[in-house]
């Protein structure tokens, strides 16, 4: 028995370290990201495109396709696209064209489909649409400020650039499974981006933000190339760098809306989201509850208990990862209108329901997405479920 006590007091320890150690360095991966400067304007603004492509009048979509309407570029324009002429989203877009008849815009009506992934086959159909050869894909989500274009596309003035792509920050709506949504994004997955970023990792593409010109996209194989794929923004940025170009994460922070109406939503999302990153990283994904940091520290904890060795030390493991896990927690709201203290109460909840969707990835390969279920491969190509 007292070997078994010693092994798992070391377990204990090792879990803690892990824990400790790890949501120490999200939290300097976030600082380190904040540190970096904006990329300079540069002395010429090429004309842009802006692609939109639209599914339904989620909560919010007004003022998020109006931060678009409303930059300091001289020259870009916008193209929506829609694949039904019934989606309520036709009707913030001909808003928009009332309210901002001189910035050039474009409403794409086609419900043709050239693969599994809807958005992509929106992407496609409103391609011929786009009038410049610099493009901006953003998801309908996003919101952003005057600056934007200006700064997400200067780096792309380099031939050496092959993608620009932003990080998000997650703003829900009053729901309490927004709010979980949100914590997902800005607790757990931003910042383990942010991370990877800090060391190198150049694999990070976000449908938040994709820009890139369009010859690099025809080099590619054009949008058609990833038609099917359930990791569209992965396999793009994939693609790119088999070109032997860079990918740019800009320092530019997107706000992205987060509504989530139900706990079947939620979860629905998070195990999409879970099962895309089970397919692209499928030896890691097995060691992904490492990144776990509060449930880990919390096993670590007991595990160390079990033999009273050095019980100082699993105590200040222990409460590094706590604080380590509550500054994660606390950074993103500094400048936020929402108060400190509102969802802190929803923290281990939301790292309970971490595990629980990470332990669910692993038993399906069928995914819900607008509507539609889908059987994932090995490879990430979905295909629609029979």
């Amino acid at each position: 028995m007292p070997t078994i006590h010693r092994l798992m007091t070391v377990v204990g320890f090792a879990a803690l370290l892990f824990a400790a150690g790890y949501a120490s360095l999200n939290v300097i991966g976030i600082l380190f990201w904040r540190a970096r400067r904006r990329p300079r304007q540069g002395e010429t603004l090429p004309p842009v495109s802006v692609l939109k492509p639209l599914c339904g009048a989620e909560p919010g979509l007004y003022e998020q396709l109006r931060s678009f309407c409303t930059q300091d570029y001289p020259q870009y324009q916008i193209v929506f696209g829609v694949r039904d002429r019934s989606d309520p989203a036709c009707n913030v877009v001909a808003r928009l064209m009332e309210e901002f008849p001189a910035v050039p815009m474009e409403l794409v009506v086609n419900s043709q489909l050239h693969g599994t992934n809807y958005k992509v086959s929106n992407l496609i159909n409103m391609l011929p649409g786009a009038q410049h050869d610099l493009l901006v894909m953003a998801d309908s989500d996003a919101s952003v400020g005057s600056d934007y274009l200006s700064l997400v596309t200067a780096p792309l003035a380099d031939r050496r650039v092959g993608l620009v792509t932003c990080v998000y920050r997650g703003v829900p709506t009053p729901t309490i499974w927004s709010r979980l949504g949100a914590m997902y994004i800005n607790e757990w997955y931003v910042p383990s981006v942010l991370l990877t970023s800090m060391f190198g990792y150049q694999g990070y593409v976000s449908g938040q933000t994709v820009g890139m010109r369009r010859d690099t996209l025809e080099v590619i194989g054009g949008l058609s190339a990833i038609a099917n794929d359930l990791a569209d923004d992965y396999r793009i940025g994939e693609l790119v760098r088999n070109l032997g170009l860079n990918i740019v994460l800009s320092p530019y922070l997107v706000r992205g809306a987060h509504h989530e109406p139900c706990v079947e939503s939620l979860t629905s999302h998070e195990v999409r989201w879970m099962s895309t990153i089970r397919v692209l990283r499928p030896l890691s994904f097995r060691w992904m509850f490492l990144t776990f940091s509060l449930p880990l520290a919390c096993i670590g904890a007991a595990l160390a208990n079990a033999e009273a060795w050095d019980p100082g030390a699993a105590k200040a493991l222990f409460w590094t990862a706590v604080m380590a896990r509550l500054a994660l927690h606390f950074i993103h709201r500094l400048r936020d209108g929402r108060s400190l203290l509102a969802d802190l109460w929803l923290l281990p909840v939301r790292d309970m329901l971490l595990c629980w969707v990470w332990l669910r990835s692993f038993f399906t390969s069928r995914i819900i997405w607008r509507g539609g279920e889908f059987d994932v491969d090995a490879r990430g190509v979905m295909r629609r479920a029979s």
